[in-house]
């Protein structure tokens, strides 16, 4: 070798070295040590050697520009381990409201009593993380994965299901699709090839528009999601794209953004956007491991505001409407006539799923269909959950859209088909980007905002023959519908829905099968005012009820409503029941309820004004008998958030979080009036429980680290120690087994699914028992020490006389869950309903031999009891609460549509807990053993192709992502690479020593 040969090898060998140590530098440059310096700080980190800290979100009431927001801090906070966080993102140029800072737990306490102090604060908030998975069918799993798999939290804040499928099952398949995070392992997303694909946009009818000149332009559109290439051929006016993450990347590595851009605004023939000359703001907000946090949303939403965004798609959501920052500002982004469009959720065919910001009433609310107009059974039901603390919920989705094999861009190049309601979504805002462009630029903010156009969407929208109103809303979009609504629109206020038809089945199903009768409880139905005159309004005076003709005055409706109508949107509830001169009367009562609305004029106007009318159709029967009346119990419900509310059955391991159930705990004057009502007037009382064991709660804990804290149960499946007292007069009582197994009666073969024992029960009564296994702490010890053919039996089924009044009890609700139903107990309903309301006993469940010749009974001392390391009175409407009738006790209304209101929202002061809890989180002590760094965590499950190191290996990107390790893996590849040729260059060069040597030992022998 020669020596210019072995300098230019030595030479290529320390360059490799010097470049991988830059690309290492330069990637934690990028990351500062020290939490004041950038954003890009892992918001809940804890590095070895330093104390754990969390950051916070903190709201001024003014907006000021980040300078000033800072020095306030530091001009008033005398506590010491804070620090302020730079945002270095396009919004620090324009005035900001909130500020982020690092808190370290040490000071935490000391620093949340200075900032309540300060006048200029508004509050203080954990900066909550989103996570999103992709949606597709898992192989290996039945039942939805979420944010929970095999019983473990998965990082990140709790979700729903919440994106695309690329292979959507059918509703033929065996299982619905799951929603599953990418990994720090490979990702195969299926692939089907889809022949004779349909352009939908033919569908709704979009080339009409475009013959008559229509293509979205002017219209600027900003799409909320995980980016886009500057330079992709599917585009013709991207006009800004901005990243508000903390990775150094415009560009999509994911496929999504780029999808949902293309399905707005593509211009490849294969797959048409809706609007192609739409104007596209691309805002990166979620990582290449679909991750984001509330602190990126709030600047990338005022950054929308500052640059008067018309449109704005957001196909994310999760179930927690208390991130108040983020909602709030939702409010702010809509009041400001920026029109939102948002996926309704991927969490069907389940009721009461909805997502948040779609449930909002003043964002338009996107649910799937398929091509056949079916209700795709992905797409998340309502009614809206979040109003249910102190009313009713409203009807959502607002409309639906198509959302299976739907053709949208890839992320280089070329089209595909995905499904889901982040698919429906970006059709509608589509069509909203379209329907702007027909209003002349001048004109377009007089006439449009986000309640003029859903006033054109829903009016316009087709009602589909077979799904009800809380799976369509209005019914299927219907753009030249809507075009002619807005061709000739006057500002107006109007309700949704405007036609209330209680003999229309099944669009207003479950109304529609519940006629109302003379006694009966008041039928609530809570509509939404829609008004297009201004961003605020008055209701002009009380509604008023105008009945068609003279038997329409046998009813009796009780308005409540929203006085002051904001943003855009209001409530109206109608609270409807029969006269007691009804009680004989069968018909159809018929008329309409009119509302005056008002808002301010504008500049040189009149004070306008509008009247909405309700159009409704009741069907009322006579009043039935009392023992045909049943009363459900809906008003002791606890459900996440806040809380953490188990299932009914452990055995489901990937979606651990009860969303609604019955476990709130009982007044004592509900317990006296139910004995009373049971004894000495005939009532029967049917009760269906579940599990509680304090010992398995314990073991059920996680560690949450968004919040950085334990989450530990609040209660059982049911709380059983509620229910003992209420069934105490009655001599009846439930344990805590955790009871497994199946069984056949009356000829049906049931599953017990996580179900508790009976433990009292009065002589005289009717008790079934059967041998299972019990799962909880103390059973499992016992189940070790016994034969599997000596299960003991254990009573889950009793019927007892009380008084004049009969009761029935069993001990699993999870049969009547259609959620996780492993078998349905109707049959059983059946029977107790049957003897509770008309004494009829069916003789297999009355024979003698399951006759109590003495009673159950269980000293006070064995019986369940309250947890006491869990501060109830945070999540009940009843602990440390008075009854008040009439009146909402859980919380007080302030203005905020029912938010703010539990213990996220750090509004309400709890007795004994300081008002602003800095991230302690749900029901929960703190571990600060096991923090650990959120970029870490993150970035150990995926980093995809587009970051910056992976551009030197690849000029173009494959359309599914694939994943790498973390960042420090290209930098080591390439230190690697370089030590390896400086090993191969010392060896090349001890060789040709050897030889040197070699030769002269010849040459010597020789001579």
């Amino acid at each position: 070798m020669s020596s210019t040969q072995t300098t230019s090898f030595f030479s290529l060998s320390i360059f490799f070295i010097f470049i991988a140590l830059f690309l290492y530098h330069f990637h934690f440059q990028s990351q500062p040590s020290s939490p004041d310096a950038s954003q890009t700080l892992p918001p809940n980190s804890t590095h070895h050697g330093t104390p754990s800290r969390r950051n916070y979100i903190v709201r001024f009431r003014h907006y000021k520009t980040a300078a000033h927001h800072r020095s306030y801090l530091e001009s008033n906070l005398r506590s010491r381990g804070w620090h302020w966080i730079h945002r270095h993102n396009p919004a620090a140029k324009f005035p900001t409201d909130f500020a982020l800072v690092s808190v370290e737990d040490s000071v935490k306490d000391g620093f949340s009593r200075e900032i309540q102090a300060l006048p200029l604060v508004k509050d203080v908030h954990v900066d909550m993380s989103y996570t999103r998975g992709l949606l597709h069918k898992d192989r290996t799993h039945k039942g939805k994965a979420g944010s929970f798999v095999d019983g473990k939290k998965r990082p990140g804040k709790i979700f729903t299901s919440m994106s695309f499928s690329e292979e959507p099952y059918r509703d033929g398949d065996d299982a619905p699709p799951h929603c599953s995070f990418t990994r720090n392992s490979s990702v195969k997303l299926g692939r089907q090839l889809f022949m004779q694909k349909s352009q939908v946009t033919s569908m709704f009818g979009a080339e009409d528009l475009w013959a008559k000149g229509y293509t979205g332009a002017k219209v600027k559109m900003a799409i909320f999601d995980t980016g886009i290439r500057a330079d992709h051929p599917h585009f013709r006016n991207i006009k800004e794209r901005t990243n508000w993450t903390n990775e150094d990347t415009l560009n999509d590595n994911l496929g999504h953004g780029t999808f949902v851009a293309g399905v707005i605004a593509g211009v490849d023939a294969e797959c048409l956007g809706f609007a192609p000359d739409t104007e596209i703001y691309a805002f990166r907000v979620f990582t290449d491991a679909q991750v984001s946090y509330t602190s990126w949303f709030l600047d990338a939403f005022n950054y929308a505001i500052a640059t008067n965004m018309d449109v704005l798609n957001l196909s994310i959501g999760g179930p927690d409407y208390l991130d108040l920052p983020f909602v709030e500002k939702i409010w702010e982004i809509t009041a400001n006539n920026v029109i939102m469009v948002s996926a309704i959720g991927n969490d069907g065919p389940l009721y009461g799923t909805l997502n948040n910001p779609a449930d909002q009433s003043d964002v338009i609310g996107v649910g799937g269909i398929d091509y056949s107009d079916h209700i795709a059974s992905f797409s998340s039901r309502g009614m809206s959950t979040w109003e249910l603390p102190h009313g009713y919920g409203r009807v959502k989705p607002d409309i639906v859209a198509y959302g299976r094999d739907i053709m949208g861009s890839k992320i280089s190049k070329g089209c595909k088909s995905l499904s889901g309601t982040s698919v429906a979504s970006p059709v509608v805002a589509g069509v909203v980007c379209l329907l702007v462009s027909i209003i002349p630029e001048s004109d377009r903010k007089d006439i449009l905002n986000p309640a003029s156009m859903k006033q054109a969407l829903v009016e316009g929208a087709a009602k589909l023959s077979g799904p009800n109103m809380f799976e369509q809303g209005a019914g299927r979009v219907d753009l030249l519908e809507s075009y002619g609504i807005l061709k000739s629109y006057k500002p107006r206020a109007s309700i949704f829905p405007n036609i209330l038809d209680y003999t229309d089945c099944p669009y207003t199903w479950p109304f529609c099968r519940q006629p109302l009768y003379a006694g009966s409880m008041p039928v609530i139905f809570n509509a939404t005012i829609l008004n297009g005159m201004g961003v605020i309004g008055y209701v002009e005076g009380p509604p008023t009820w105008h009945p068609s003709d003279e038997v329409g005055n046998l009813l009796s409706i009780h308005f409540t409503h929203s006085e002051i109508i904001w943003p855009w949107t209001g409530y109206l509830a109608l609270h409807m029941q029969i006269k007691e001169e009804g009680a004989q009367f069968s018909g159809i009562i018929e008329g309409n309820v009119t509302l005056k609305v008002s808002s301010p004029p504008a500049q040189g106007e009149n004070p306008r004004t509008s009247i909405c009318v309700l159009q409704l159709k009741l069907k009322v029967v006579p009043t039935p008998p009392r023992s045909r009346r049943i009363l459900w119990d809906q008003f002791h419900s606890i459900k996440y958030p806040p809380g953490y509310i188990p299932r009914d059955s452990l055995d489901v391991r990937n979606d651990i979080l009860d969303w609604h159930d019955l476990e709130d705990e009982y007044f004592p004057e509900e317990i006296e009036k139910l004995r009373d009502d049971v004894m000495y007037t005939g009532l029967g009382l049917a009760i269906f429980a579940e599990w509680y064991n304090v010992d398995t709660m314990v073991k059920m804990r996680f560690f949450d680290d968004n919040t950085r804290s334990w989450w530990t149960p609040v209660t059982g499946g049911s709380n059983i120690p509620a229910l003992n007292d209420l069934l105490a007069p009655f001599g009846i009582a439930f344990g805590d087994k955790i009871l497994n197994g199946d069984f056949s009666l009356l000829g049906e073969q049931s599953r017990y699914a996580s179900g508790t024992n009976i433990v009292r029960f009065p002589r005289g009564g009717h008790v079934h028992s059967f041998p299972f296994l019990d799962s909880s702490e103390s059973g499992a010890t016992q189940n070790v020490l016994l034969n599997s053919d000596t299960k003991p039996n254990s009573p889950i089924l009793g019927f007892t006389e009380m008084g004049q009044g009969r009761v029935a009890v069993y001990g699993d609700s999870n049969c009547l869950d259609s959620s996780h139903m492993v078998t349905n107990c109707y049959w059983l309903l059946k029977k107790m309903l049957d003897f509770t309301s008309t004494d009829t006993r069916d003789p297999v469940l009355f024979s003698h031999s399951v006759k109590l010749d003495t009673s159950l009974y269980e000293d006070d001392n064995q019986l369940p009891s309250r947890r006491t390391d869990v501060n109830f009175s945070t999540y009940s409407v009843v602990v440390g609460k008075d009854l008040i009738c009439r009146s909402d006790t859980r919380f007080e209304v302030w203005g905020t549509k029912g938010y703010s209101l539990q213990v996220r929202g750090r509004t309400k002061k709890l007795p004994g807990y300081p008002l602003i809890d800095l991230g302690r989180g749900l029901n929960s002590s703190l571990d600060t053993s096991t923090r650990s760094n959120r970029i870490f965590n993150t970035r150990n499950k995926v980093d995809s192709f587009g970051n910056t190191y992976l551009g030197l290996f690849y000029g173009d990107e494959l359309d599914a992502p694939k994943l790498v390790g973390i960042n420090w893996l290209v930098p080591a590849v390439v230190a690697a690479s370089g030590f390896l040729l400086l090993c191969f260059w010392r060896i090349r060069q001890k060789r040709r020593r050897r030889r040197k040597g070699s030769g002269s030992g010849r040459l010597s022998t020789l001579l």
